[in-house]
């Protein structure tokens, strides 16, 4: 018997699909065909965690200590560790227990802030194009999305400036995202110092993703939202190990800031979950605390593929130029094709998977996204590939 009731809920059934829905079964399509695949798609680099980091995973995972409930305290080394690489690394004092709170992934982390601040009625602001979670929080929570379009003529920041004035009248909460996914934009400090002040001119709690600020190239250091005077009045960052550190499935990051709206955070999540595995916890400290001999390595690692990504995109026809930041390159689409049918066809025609920049959001129509995850052989490669989609 077929049941009457609805199977979604009206916000589930509202959210758009999943960025790349449906590339792993045509991929294992034509890889059964005998096609080499080169994926550029999705932001998971091929290069393995720090060795620190594996080795005290496989240390805690053997002590039954670390197979209990974490609980939101979490790993108390953990917070700790994470608030003095801040220290270090911006040179920002963080209370790691009222201004500190361990997530599973900082997508998480940030789906369950919206929640646990938005009303019916209220307004979120974020990119377009920008991560999922964005919107996906804000829907959820019954919340009101204002996408706003990254474009050229402004360097890929939001204008927040230019919101219309009923726009910042309901919003509780602007999202912002530097370095940019998927735009590999950087933003200057006096933009970041400009959105703490609009922010508190109006109420708004300022969302910073954060997660690309230690993958970044030719001497550029990103600052922390929270370095601005007056940024912790209103202001919540999230950090990842996922792509610096290579530990996307590891799934732990943090969020830090505003000491109200982190309590809010932690209250909620109480609710939905019980925190990352502490084994996972224990090895992101030997991670921070191997970071400064670690990281600069892996990071040369993706500035050594940024450059050749660039060099064989560009021979082959496309406009692009080398971003300061982030694992990523943001090329115009070859004139006449919308994103979506530039990267069917490069899929299906050539085995190179991209994303379509419409796929994070109608504001990335005319774009597509390289991510550096393969060798610089492959990206060449899946360069050339796509040269015959370009004209080249």
């Amino acid at each position: 018997m077929t049941p009457t009731f609805p199977p979604h809920s009206r916000a589930l059934d509202s959210l758009p699909g999943y960025p790349g829905a449906g590339v792993p079964e045509r991929r294992r399509a034509l890889e059964a065909a005998g096609v080499d695949v080169i994926d550029l798609g999705a932001g998971d680099a091929d290069l393995a965690p720090p060795p620190a980091a594996v080795a005290r995973l496989g240390e805690a995972a053997r002590t039954p200590s670390f197979s209990r409930y974490p609980f939101q305290l979490g790993l108390p080394a953990f917070r700790e560790a994470a608030a003095a690489w801040m220290g270090g690394r911006f040179g920002i004092e963080v209370d790691p227990y009222r201004e500190l709170l361990p997530v599973i992934g900082s997508k998480e982390g940030i789906a369950h802030l919206l929640l646990s601040l938005l009303n019916p009625g209220d307004v979120a602001v974020f990119p377009d194009p920008g991560y999922q979670a964005y919107r996906g929080g804000t829907v959820l929570a019954g919340a009101t999305p204002h996408p706003v379009p990254l474009r050229p003529e402004d360097d890929f920041l939001l204008p927040f400036r230019r919101l219309p004035a009923d726009v910042v009248a309901r919003t509780r909460v602007l999202i912002l995202n530097y370095p940019n996914n998927p735009t590999a934009a950087s933003a200057p400090r006096e933009y970041l110092d400009d959105a703490v002040a609009f922010c508190r001119e109006h109420d708004i709690v300022l969302l910073h993703d954060h997660a690309y600020s230690e993958m970044a190239f030719d001497g550029y250091r990103p600052p922390s939202i929270l370095e601005v005077e007056g940024a912790r009045e209103v202001a919540v960052e999230f950090h990842s190990l996922s792509k610096s550190y290579n530990m996307t499935g590891w799934r732990l990051g943090w969020a830090a800031g505003n000491a109200q709206v982190i309590a809010g955070l932690a209250r909620l999540k109480t609710f939905v979950d019980t925190g990352a595995f502490l084994a996972v916890q224990a090895a992101g400290v030997a991670a921070l605390e191997s970071a400064e001999d670690w990281l600069p390595g892996n990071v040369e690692v993706f500035r050594r593929r940024r450059d050749a990504a660039v060099a064989a995109f560009q021979a082959a026809g496309f406009q692009v130029e080398a971003p300061r930041a982030t694992m990523y390159l943001w090329i115009p689409v070859p004139a006449g094709l919308t994103s979506r049918a530039f990267a069917d066809r490069a899929l299906d025609e050539q085995g190179v998977v991209i994303l379509a920049g419409s796929a994070l959001g109608a504001g990335g129509e005319g774009f597509f996204r390289v991510a550096l995850t393969v060798s610089e052989e492959r990206l060449a490669e899946g360069a050339r590939r796509l040269a015959a989609l370009a004209g080249g």
